[in-house]
């Protein structure tokens, strides 16, 4: 076997790892980013700030459920193709909250950056499945 076909063979034997850590690091991020919704800011302080911002008070619950659960299924490698285009609104959702406040995220109230790039690396998840360290493959 030459040079290449080793080099290629060992890059192709590591690309299952490499989509579970993104797989993993989506979920810890989707999860944190829930139950700081629940013990940081409180689900009335959650459902109180949609209200806020026009949304029904629901559409906090929804969201919650959502980042949780989409979080620990994605971190188990659950339907992650479908976790992966699920949460892809919430984060549509994200970036419009913080659109008016520009670009970068280190702005006052948020920019737009992160919940769009988040919501970039869910769909190319959505694409590349749930890769190894699952679960149950039949339901990956």
């Amino acid at each position: 076997m030459t040079t290449q076909a080793l080099a290629t063979n060992r890059t192709e034997s590591l690309q299952p790892h490499a989509i579970a850590l993104l797989r993993i690091a989506l979920g810890v991020m989707t999860l944190a980013h829930g139950l700081m919704k629940v013990f940081l800011f409180t689900v009335p302080g959650t459902v109180g700030y949609f209200e806020s911002l026009g949304l029904p008070g629901v559409l906090a619950y929804l969201t919650i459920l959502a980042e949780v659960g989409g979080g620990m299924a994605l971190i188990l490698g659950l339907f992650t193709r479908w976790v992966s285009l699920a949460l892809v609104p919430v984060l549509i959702g994200a970036a419009w909250v913080h659109l008016g406040n520009g670009w970068v995220f280190s702005n006052e109230g948020g920019g737009w950056e992160f919940p769009v790039f988040w919501a970039i690396a869910l769909l190319v998840q959505a694409g590349l499945g749930s890769g190894s360290l699952t679960v149950n493959r039949r339901l990956a």
